[in-house]
C-alpha cells in the first residue's frame, strides 16, 4: 500500500513537472547538456589533449573544426564537450556535499531546539556572513588545483542557506501529532528524524538542490576563470581562463570565449527554471489554481 502510494505521488508529480512550462524547458535545456557529457566524447574525432601545428591556432569555425581552434590549435568543440562531463560533474558532486550537510545541520538543529540550535545557527550564521567568493579562493589556494579539492570546497562552503530552509521546516514538523505520537510509544530521535522529519523535508530539500546545484557551478566557473581549477581538465571555467589568458578576446577570437560562456549561462537558467517551478509544484502556497 505505501509503495502504491509514493508510486501514485510520482505519477502526479511528473504529471505536474510536464504541465510547468519552466520546468519543462529547463528540463529539456539540462537533458541536452547531460547528453552531450554522457555520449558527445564518443562522436567527436577529435582529442582535448590534441595539440594543433602553429598554422592551427586560433582559427576561426570550419568545416574541419566547426567551433574553430584554441590557442594551442586545439579543437574547441572537443573541449566543450569534454568541459560539459567536468563541469557537471563537479557542480552535481558539490551540490551533493552541500546539501548532505545543509540537511543534516538543518534537522539536527530544528529538531533538538535550545543550545543545540543555538550553536549550530550561529555557526550556520558565520558561513552565510562570511563573503563566500573571497572564503573559496582562500580555500582552494591553500588545498591546491585539483577537481576533487574544487569539489570539497565548494561543497563545504554553499549549505548554509539550505540549513536554514530544513531547520525552519523542521520546526513545523516536529509539532505535528504523528511525530508526537511516535515519540509516545518509545521511538528514539534518530530514528524520527530520518523516517518522519527527513521525508517531510525532503520535497523542499529536492526543491533547493537544483537551485544549489545552479550556484555550485558558476562557482566552479568563477575558481576556474581566476586561476584557481585544476589546470589538467577542460572543464568550461578553465576554457575562459585559457581565452582571456591567451588574448583571445583582443584576438577578436570570438569562437573561443562565447561557447564556454553561453554553455555556462544556459545549464545555470535550466537549473533555476527547475528550482522556481519544483518551488512551485511541491509548495502549495505558490501552486496555480
Amino acid at each position: 500500500m505505501e509503495w502504491k502510494m509514493s508510486h501514485k505521488k510520482g505519477r502526479l508529480f511528473l504529471r505536474a513537472v510536464r504541465s510547468n512550462r519552466m520546468a519543462f524547458v529547463g528540463a529539456v535545456i539540462l537533458s541536452i547538456f547531460v547528453l552531450v557529457a554522457i555520449f558527445g566524447p564518443m562522436a567527436v574525432p577529435f582529442s582535448t589533449m590534441e595539440f594543433g601545428d602553429v598554422a592551427e591556432i586560433l582559427n576561426p569555425p570550419s568545416k574541419e573544426h566547426l567551433l574553430g581552434t584554441d590557442d594551442m590549435g586545439r579543437d574547441v568543440l572537443a573541449n566543450l564537450i569534454s568541459g560539459a562531463r567536468i563541469s557537471l560533474l563537479i557542480g552535481g558532486l558539490a551540490t551533493l556535499i552541500s546539501m548532505g550537510i545543509g540537511t543534516l545541520i538543518g534537522i539536527v538543529s530544528g529538531y533538538f531546539g535550545k543550545g543545540i540550535d543555538t550553536a549550530l545557527m550561529r555557526f550556520t550564521d558565520f558561513f552565510m556572513v562570511i563573503p563566500w567568493l573571497p572564503l573559496m579562493m582562500v580555500l582552494a589556494a591553500i588545498l591546491g588545483t585539483s577537481i576533487w579539492n574544487i569539489i570539497f570546497v565548494i561543497g563545504i562552503t554553499g549549505w548554509a542557506g539550505t540549513a536554514r530552509v530544513v531547520r525552519s521546516q523542521t520546526l513545523s514538523v516536529k509539532e505535528r501529532q504523528f511525530v508526537e505520537r511516535t515519540l509516545s510509544l518509545g521511538a528514539g530521535s534518530g530514528h524520527i528524524m530520518a523516517h518522519h522529519i527527513l521525508p517531510n523535508v525532503f520535497p523542499l530539500v529536492f526543491a533547493n538542490t537544483v537551485l544549489v546545484a545552479a550556484v555550485a557551478i558558476v562557482s566552479e566557473t568563477t575558481l576556474s576563470f581566476l586561476g584557481l581549477g585544476d589546470p589538467t581538465t577542460a572543464s568550461w571555467g578553465m576554457m575562459l581562463h585559457y581565452a582571456f589568458e591567451s588574448g583571445a578576446t583582443s584576438a577578436g577570437a570570438y569562437w573561443y570565449y562565447l561557447p564556454p560562456g553561453i554553455c555556462v549561462v544556459l545549464v545555470v537558467l535550466s537549473f533555476t527554471l527547475l528550482g522556481y517551478a519544483f518551488d512551485e509544484i511541491l509548495n502549495p502556497k505558490l501552486r496555480k489554481r
